[in-house]
């Protein structure tokens, strides 16, 4: 590889991990080419980035950055997987390769300024993502006014049940 392109190459991964939520790296030796391209759509349509690129490339794009504590575990082949969108996406797909696959190990993580172990990014997969949590801040916001019709409604409903009773034993 010529100079330029591997300069070109840092420039692409200091660019693909300016705003990465997190990063998964992984071992996918002995993986055949259909499950590659499985994975790989799978992470795309969770709005993942799943690409290989050289080690010494990676190690020199993340020198002095939030990203250097990656060389630790920057050896053999690695894919890089990650999230600029949800932290816990890439986590969680990576997580179901690694269970269905015995070729696919998860080496390593980052999060939040921290390096993950296998077990770490285990812990990010069981996290919520975007969309649960979006479904649970409007349960939260829909939950007081549901109580609040329920509780408005509650008085003349049980008067119409009382009315509607006192009928049943007249007639």
């Amino acid at each position: 590889m010529f100079r330029a392109q591997k300069e070109s190459v840092v420039a692409e991964v200091t660019e693909s991990f300016s705003g990465v939520m997190s990063l998964i790296l992984a071992d996918y030796r002995g993986l055949d080419v259909n499950t590659i391209t499985a994975m790989r759509d799978e992470f795309r349509a969770a709005g993942c980035h799943y690409k290989v690129f050289k080690n010494a490339l990676v190690k020199i794009a993340v020198k002095d950055t939030a990203l250097a504590p990656l060389e630790k575990i920057l050896s053999g082949p690695t894919a890089l997987i990650w999230s600029n969108e949800s932290p816990s996406a890439p986590a969680k797909i990576a997580v179901k390769y690694a269970k269905e696959q015995k070729d696919f190990e998860i080496k390593g993580g980052y999060f939040e300024g921290q390096l993950l172990d296998a077990n770490g990014v285990e812990s990010l997969a069981k996290m919520p993502g975007k969309q649960e949590l979006q479904a649970s801040l409007l349960m939260t916001f829909m939950a007081a006014p549901t109580d609040l019709v329920r509780q408005l409604v509650a008085g003349p409903q049980n008067f119409l049940y009382l009315l509607s009773a006192r009928e049943r034993s007249l007639g």
